[in-house]
């Protein structure tokens, strides 16, 4: 079994909890991901299999998109649900707008420097944030630099002092940072409470599975497996003759007269990826 599936990670279990029952439950040797959901977060995860996890490198500039439930009027440590509550405030809903908050989040659209939250896994001098964090140490974080492409209001609930949204973003957007900022243009404070991931590049939560599905019937998931032939279906294709394989195979640059780029090498059948550089085309994943 090599490729992607796409799970619905479910709430309170981590990226690696979700790979460790896939793998179990698949009896597959390889398995990794693009990039994590937090435990709380819902959604989206892309799990690479076996020969799939080659891939990783095509895969880990996607952009993504999110639905999210921002709390208005309560900060906490880590900037989400599971933080300690640092401070608490009443949110001022003649203020608050409908067209303030509409204005807020098209006010975010767009490249930008973003300050990662302490409580992340970017490291700094060989350590993780949430590191120095636990130990109360204060270091200096870099902002990044992020996109967003777009951002949607979808629902205001003042009883509940919550903003429902969508936001397409590149990869790196933290979005517990990005509810923060939300949260202190509204002239408030707040964290994120729920976070959904619906799209990461070109996987849908429409084509992923659940861990449900997983368990009760493994056999029926190989069908659900997306393929390196499948995923770069899209690409223009070479085919090889026997004596080019071979060298192919071996590493070998071989003269193409093509233009720079990937491409799909057959020898009858599908063999994988090549690049051509200079009209020369050289192996790159190997099925």
């Amino acid at each position: 079994m090599n490729g992607i599936i796409i799970i619905n990670k479910p709430k309170g279990y981590t990226s690696h909890d979700v790979v460790a029952i896939v793998k179990k439950k698949l009896n597959v040797q390889k398995v990794g991901h693009t990039g994590t959901l937090d435990p709380n977060a819902t959604g989206v995860l892309p799990l690479l299999l076996n020969q799939g996890t080659k891939l990783s490198k095509y895969l880990i500039e996607h952009d993504k998109e999110y639905e999210v439930t921002l709390k208005l009027g309560i900060k906490t440590d880590t900037l989400d649900v599971e933080g300690n509550i640092l401070e608490e405030r009443k949110v001022e809903w003649t203020t608050v707008t409908m067209q303030k908050i509409e204005e807020v989040l098209n006010s975010f659209v767009g490249k930008q420097k973003q300050l990662p939250p302490i409580y992340s896994a970017i490291k700094v001098n060989g350590k993780k944030l949430y590191e120095y964090a636990r130990k109360g140490q204060t270091v200096d974080i870099k902002p990044r630099e992020i996109e967003i492409y777009s951002m949607e209001l979808k629902n205001v609930n003042q009883q509940e002092n919550e903003i429902e949204f969508k936001v397409h973003c590149s990869k790196g957007t933290y979005i517990r940072s990005l509810c923060e900022d939300i949260a202190k243009k509204l002239g408030t404070i707040g964290y994120m409470k729920e976070l959904n991931r619906t799209k990461v590049g070109r996987f849908t939560l429409q084509e992923a599975i659940t861990l449900q599905e997983i368990e009760k019937e493994p056999e029926k998931i190989e069908e659900k497996v997306i393929t390196m032939q499948k995923l770069f279906e899209k690409l223009p294709n070479i085919e090889l003759k026997k004596e080019e394989l071979e060298k192919f195979l071996n590493g070998v640059s071989i003269l193409k007269n093509k233009e720079d780029g990937i491409y799909n090498i057959y020898a009858k059948n599908y063999i994988g990826l090549g690049i051509v550089k200079q009209n020369k085309l050289k192996r790159d994943i190997i099925l």
